[in-house]
């Protein structure tokens, strides 16, 4: 019963992952549009585009990684499980580094930590403020 219960949380953890996912791949290009409409500043909706939909995918990843855990720990905690999770988990944490200094351009610990729901926040927050014509920088 706990074990089936567990599996089904884990699911649903996937299932929000990739809903994330396709919600990012589908906003960000539409939040691009408008900024380029708006202001014509292509490299404005480029870096636009690449802010939220690297925000989207940074979210992804990190619940997904929960996903891994709660099915790793609460369904079925062998051994050769825990060394699979283990491999998965730094993949998606070199990932989610990569992706944030990619996005960021800056390392993490030379500056506060941000969540992958707030790197896309602040970015259609100062697009839209500022109809994508300026640059945007660290609140």
């Amino acid at each position: 019963m706990f074990t089936e219960f567990m599996d089904h949380a884990a699911q649903v953890f996937e299932l929000v992952g990739a809903a994330v996912l396709a919600v990012g791949l589908v906003a960000a290009p539409a939040f691009a549009g408008v900024v380029w409409r708006r202001s014509s500043d292509g490299a404005a909706a480029f870096r636009l585009l690449r802010e939220c939909f690297g925000g989207a995918l940074l979210l992804s990843l990190e619940i997904l990684v929960a996903a891994d855990l709660l099915r790793t720990v609460a369904v079925t905690p062998t051994l050769e499980d825990v060394g699979v999770l283990a491999i998965i988990v730094a993949i998606r944490t070199f990932l989610s580094f990569s992706l944030e200094v990619e996005i960021e351009g800056v390392a993490p610990w030379r500056r506060a930590t941000i969540s992958g729901a707030s790197i896309a926040r602040r970015s259609i927050a100062q697009a839209t403020a500022r109809g994508g014509t300026e640059p945007p920088h660290d609140s």
